[in-house]
């Protein structure tokens, strides 16, 4: 890769955290784990970038909050926020990222394989986030899952069907190094040339 595409890939990553940080201020509390627009840019990271640079975007966003600033849900930061209640499913950003780049990767890039990369990173993220709930506050499974997962879900699927959405809008516009589209042909002043 070269510097233009590495300078190119840590901008998209950085927007990407930036997006991640935009997504946590919309947060409606709802009890120890708040409803947030987080996981669908962290799922977009991994679509739109690819495992390395999508967990590259996750961790400068999580390094952010724990250095205090207030980019977590509720406008908060902090490492409290971390080994907080909410702690599991923010570090399960991390494993749910590289799981829907990874996926994306070696699927093409077409839209239902985004869709089961999202459902394999949700799946994760949720055994990351309901088991540090459940350690934390010792509470049973049932009643874990009642307040850590269940409220959740249909949010969820929402955003994983609009994240597809936007992953195939901006997939031709962005260009990844190393990707292609599903019509790699693009005219430019005329010239037919390959998007790569």
């Amino acid at each position: 890769m070269n510097n233009t595409n590495q300078l190119r890939m840590m901008v998209y990553a950085s927007l990407m955290a930036a997006l991640m940080a935009a997504g946590a201020f919309l947060a409606i509390p709802i009890g120890p784990v708040p409803i947030v627009l987080q996981n669908m840019f962290v799922f977009l990271a991994g679509l739109l970038l690819g495992s390395r640079w999508g967990l590259a975007g996750v961790a400068v966003y999580l390094l952010t909050g724990a250095c205090g600033l207030p980019v977590f849900a509720g406008g908060l930061g902090g490492i409290g926020r971390i080994v907080g209640p909410t702690g599991g499913y923010l570090l399960g950003y991390l494993p749910a990222v590289f799981i829907a780049g990874y996926i994306s990767e070696k699927t093409g890039k077409r839209v239902g394989y985004d869709i089961l990369a999202m459902i394999c990173a949700t799946a994760v993220l949720y055994a990351c986030g309901v088991t540090w709930l459940k350690i934390l506050t010792g509470m049973t499974w049932s009643k874990t899952m009642m307040v850590g997962m269940y409220p959740f879900l249909v949010g969820d699927a929402l955003k994983i069907v609009a994240a597809a959405l936007i992953a195939r809008a901006l997939r031709p516009i962005i260009r990844v190094p190393g990707s292609v589209t599903r019509n790699p042909q693009l005219y430019v002043r005329g010239q037919k040339t390959e998007i790569r």
